[in-house]
């Protein structure tokens, strides 16, 4: 899937070789003193350029846990907003497929999320802002100092400040069209993985054919020879279910993307609304000064009012607020611009990586649900044969 994905030279990815090589159950104290059984995964590195010239060394590796590939992910979120960030794999197992327990410590779901958290990886890596970043490539190499250099960077405010602003409720007055329409994309595409999940083909057996053979005596060679083909039959759909939750956890990473796209449209709105409120704020400014400089109120206000009431500012009071309007209306201004160059620039920015995310979305589902359906062609193939030979069993009967 990545051989595709990496097409600038500057990513890390090109120049470091990445895996999350295995997963351990540990026992320690957490925060508040408490026994706790975790998992650690360990995460290996090695330098593109000494493979290449014929090397083998010893990959760098240090451990971590699911808690710090969410810390690092959400200094991405915070530090890149106009990008449509990987998403991590599930913390507890939802859409259960198979047999794979909700059990966050369970074997089978450590070793699905170790691939899921490998694939984050690879994902940050190729990715040509992101890969760039000095707090992935400490994350990746430095064991024990990386979390002191992400707080330093000071993003956890800036995390609880994006928090609030995201779920704040406010209304755009002039909404930029393909934000919009790429958010209403976010939520059907959240929608349709999650009915796609919802929704599978369920195998068993169909009867156990041995305990009838054992009670018909005329017919019981040909019931215990359709019953090992019904047998071989289940345990080939057996490992074909268990194959089905690989192409279950790529449409899950796709319907964590959704929430990560919506969270960049979302962004936008709110860059907008500040260029808006600035904007309408400045024009309000300068309707004071104007309403000031010539002692004509067009609009209704308080303070209209009060000096048809009680009179007249004195010259002096009505210079001084004078230059304080102007005083406002200058750094309004500025604020415009800013925001102006600010939500132009964002624009730019998301919507290059938003057409990025969606030409590797493409590619990846297409090629995920063509593997999907060769494998289920093979699994008919084997159930034709299987029905087939247990016609025969019956026949002779």
């Amino acid at each position: 899937m990545f051989d595709q994905m990496v097409e600038q030279s500057s990513t890390l990815l090109r120049r470091l070789e990445i895996s999350v090589a295995e997963a351990e159950k540990r026992t320690g104290k957490n925060t508040v003193n408490m026994q706790e059984t975790f998992t650690v995964y360990l995460i290996e590195t090695r330098p593109i350029d000494a493979i290449t010239d014929g090397h083998n060394p010893a990959p760098d590796s240090l451990w971590r846990r699911y808690s710090e590939f969410e810390l690092l992910r959400n200094y991405l979120l915070v530090t890149y907003p106009f990008i449509v960030v990987p998403p991590l794999p599930e913390k507890r197992a939802e859409f259960v497929w198979h047999k794979l327990s909700a059990d966050n410590l369970d074997p089978d779901f450590v070793e699905r999320r170790r691939v899921g958290l490998e694939n984050f990886l690879l994902r940050v890596a190729s990715h040509s802002v992101l890969s760039n970043d000095k707090i992935l490539y400490h994350f990746l190499t430095e064991e024990h100092e990386w979390k002191e250099v992400v707080y330093e960077t000071g993003f956890q405010a800036k995390a609880d400040s994006r928090i609030k602003a995201l779920s704040a409720t406010f209304r755009v007055k002039n909404p930029d069209k393909r934000f919009t329409e790429m958010r209403h994309y976010s939520d059907e595409l959240q929608s349709i993985t999650s009915q796609l999940l919802r929704v599978r083909a369920v195998s068993h057996r169909c009867c156990d054919l041995f305990e009838w053979s054992a009670i018909e005596k005329e017919m019981g060679d040909g019931l215990q020879s359709a019953g090992h083909h019904m047998d071989a039959y289940a345990a080939s759909v057996d490992d074909i279910l268990e194959e089905e939750e690989h192409y279950a956890d790529q449409l899950k990473e796709y319907l964590f993307y959704a929430e990560a796209l919506r969270a960049v449209c979302r962004k936008h709105e709110l860059i907008q609304y500040e260029l808006e409120t600035a904007s309408s704020d400045l024009v309000s400014k300068k309707h004071q000064r104007e309403e000031l400089a010539t002692g004509m109120v067009r609009t209704f206000s308080f303070k209209g009012m009060t000096n048809k009431l009680f009179g007249q500012e004195a010259p002096e009071q009505r210079e001084a607020r004078l230059g304080l309007l102007e005083e406002q209306i200058v750094e309004g201004e500025e604020t415009v611009k800013e925001k102006t160059s600010e939500c132009q620039e964002y624009v730019k920015d998301a919507w290059v990586d938003i057409q990025r995310f969606k030409e590797q979305k493409d590619r990846d589902l297409r090629e995920a649900l063509v593997s999907y359906a060769v494998m289920q062609i093979s699994m008919c193939k084997k159930g034709i044969q299987v029905w087939t030979n247990a016609k025969e069993c019956f026949q002779k009967m």
